[in-house]
């Protein structure tokens, strides 16, 4: 399960999708995931399907490397749609007992089912396709306007980027413990909640323990090479919009206007 954590990797090709300014990756999920909350109808979903598998197309990541990212949410997933499923009030299809299944619960499982993937999907692309250093400069720049309300954007976003960076480390460091422990006699599957739970206390203290220890190491190596924030700082591959990001900008609001009002009103 953990191998299959896939949020904050990047997967290295060359494509259209990956030369692109990080901030039009950063804009254009944003944007996807306000569209994905604004439709209402099975023809905006699949209008948005569509712009997705084409964004996958053209990134040249391969789809069942972006479908293992699902694997770890696929209990969330569950709850979600049974919840939806039966806890919905409307006409109903078919009822056992107090057990019953709408018309209006089935549509809206399926939806909030169908949001939830594509959710993951979309943002997980955008760091499959954006260095943490690509993202740690888009997040500087698209956040750059806070500067006048005094927020510390530079500061913001280099935590923002060194968290995402983190991720599949920590993730790593969890699977090498768990198989540590695993050869020591630890139970991480067998018995009830209770007993797993108490299972996770040897994997969670070495595994917080590693943590602090690399947040100060990277603390000290940031210090010993005379890092102060970013008041001042150079940058050695300065963001500049070039005819391709223009032209994906032009894609994405259409694909918003479009897909919003056939979504909403078709």
């Amino acid at each position: 399960m953990i191998r299959d954590i896939t949020l904050g990797q990047y997967y290295q090709t060359d494509s259209v999708i990956h030369r692109l300014d990080p901030r039009v990756k950063l804009a254009g999920t944003i944007l996807f995931l306000v569209d994905l909350f604004l439709i209402k109808n099975v023809w905006g979903y699949l209008i948005a399907t569509i712009a997705l598998a084409t964004v996958i197309h053209l990134s040249r990541v391969p789809f069942k490397y972006i479908m293992r990212g699902l694997k770890s949410i696929i209990l969330l997933l569950m709850i979600t749609v049974i919840f939806n499923l039966f806890l919905t009030d409307g006409n109903v299809i078919f009822q056992i007992g107090f057990v019953k299944v709408t018309w209006e619960g089935l549509r809206t499982a399926v939806f909030m089912g169908w949001r939830l993937v594509m959710l993951i999907i979309g943002t997980s692309l955008m760091t499959f396709t954006t260095t943490p250093n690509q993202l740690t400069d888009g997040m500087e720049k698209g956040l750059r306007p806070l500067k006048y309300l005094k927020v510390p954007v530079h500061e913001v976003a280099m935590m923002m980027s060194i968290a995402l960076r983190f991720i599949p480390i920590l993730l790593e460091e969890t699977d090498k413990i768990m198989k540590a422990q695993q050869a020591r006699g630890a139970d991480f599957e067998g018995g009830n909640l209770l007993d797993k739970a108490k299972a996770l206390v040897p994997l969670l203290v070495p595994l917080f323990i590693s943590a602090f220890r690399r947040a100060n190491d990277l603390a000290l190596a940031m210090e010993a090479r005379c890092y102060r924030g970013g008041e001042g700082r150079t940058k050695m591959n300065p963001l500049i919009y070039n005819r391709t990001d223009k032209m994906a900008y032009l894609l994405i609001f259409a694909f918003m206007a479009v897909d919003i009002f056939i979504g909403r009103f078709f």
